[in-house]
């Protein structure tokens, strides 16, 4: 008798264990989003992170996010292809009204460009002033023994070597960040290339990504190319100082970035350049990057990941940002992204 009764608690145990397995699985699935995203190299790191450990914390959420430039994350935001974009040039007036989809730009964090180059030789931190980088760039300046370069290193042995100049072949933010701080810096580049995530380039090959530049600097000799910060750490890539706004060489660091974000004046939409900020630890080619949000979402349940997601990564990833050699947002900026983001719809 005492058997019987076993057995059927276990039954009723089991059945219980069955129903709650199932409750949890239906509201697992309820719960279950696959959000994509695509656009900026330059922040391609801190990004991978922040989605990955934000899946982790939150089972069935995934995100995944192609990193294929700025030029790429613009189009297909604004076609619809993916859930949010994101881009390392604030969108003109012109882009944001040709587009599909109503944007807001969402700063997530600071990087900088860097010079990075492979001169045989030379294992010094290369100086680079504004008017010697511009011109490098520009084809004007072809060997790196040019007495120009040599008066900005003196005491540097500068090898009788042809300068190969690396650029993006794709559409990029960080080809924007670079071209929008030549164009500040020579009349020249601002009459002629520009500025832009894609541009007619004077001189050169191209590479795809952040990744494909640092390559084609680490496998030829002579090159000289422009990544973002952590690139040039990663493949440990030589880089150089760039003269700033005040005349100070200056190597790329996250105080340097800090330093040139605090000069800003931070309008309303967020779009703004601070490259060849004012002030002497500023560091000149930095940039703020963003994601572009959709605001008239056609799916809710995914908006409303997508805004813990983004208040997420205010609240607890800018803590990790300076381990990957990104600049955090200053506090009241984000301050003011955290109302933006509760704001959304």
């Amino acid at each position: 008798m005492i058997c019987g009764r076993q057995t059927a608690r276990e039954t009723i145990v089991k059945k219980s264990l069955v129903v709650i397995a199932l409750l949890v699985w239906a509201l697992s699935a309820a719960h279950a989003q696959t959000i994509t995203a695509a656009g900026a190299t330059f922040p391609y790191p801190i990004y991978s992170k922040w989605f990955s450990e934000y899946s982790a914390a939150h089972p069935g959420v995934q995100i995944n996010y192609q990193s294929i430039g700025s030029g790429g994350g613009i189009k297909q935001v604004c076609s619809g292809t993916v859930d949010f974009g994101a881009s390392d040039m604030p969108m003109t007036d012109e882009l944001l009204a040709s587009c599909g989809v109503k944007l807001i730009h969402i700063p997530t964090v600071l990087g900088a460009d860097v010079p990075a180059y492979n001169v045989p030789g030379v294992a010094t931190d290369l100086k680079f002033s504004q008017s010697v980088l511009s011109d490098i760039f520009l084809g004007k300046i072809t060997n790196w023994n040019d007495p120009r370069i040599a008066k900005d290193n003196p005491g540097v042995h500068l090898p009788d070597q042809k300068i190969i100049v690396v650029h993006r072949s794709d559409g990029s933010g960080t080809t924007f960040i670079w071209t929008d701080f030549l164009s500040k810096i020579s009349k020249e580049w601002a009459g002629g290339p520009g500025k832009g995530t894609s541009i007619n380039w004077p001189t050169g090959v191209g590479g795809k990504g952040n990744e494909g530049v640092a390559g084609y600097v680490r496998q030829l000799p002579g090159a000289i190319g422009y990544v973002e910060l952590i690139y040039a750490l990663q493949n440990h890539i030589d880089f150089g100082l760039v003269e700033n706004a005040d005349g100070k060489f200056l190597k790329a660091s996250i105080d340097g970035v800090s330093a040139a974000a605090a000069t800003a004046k931070i309008p309303a939409d967020y779009r703004v350049s601070i490259t060849n900020a004012p002030g002497p630890n500023s560091y000149p080619v930095s940039s703020f990057t963003y994601l572009l949000i959709p605001t008239q979402p056609k799916d809710m349940a995914k908006e409303k990941v997508i805004k813990d997601l983004l208040s997420w990564c205010i609240k607890s990833g800018e803590s990790e940002v300076s381990t990957l050699s990104y600049a955090p947002l200053p506090s009241n900026v984000q301050e003011k992204v955290l109302q933006t983001v509760y704001s959304l719809p």
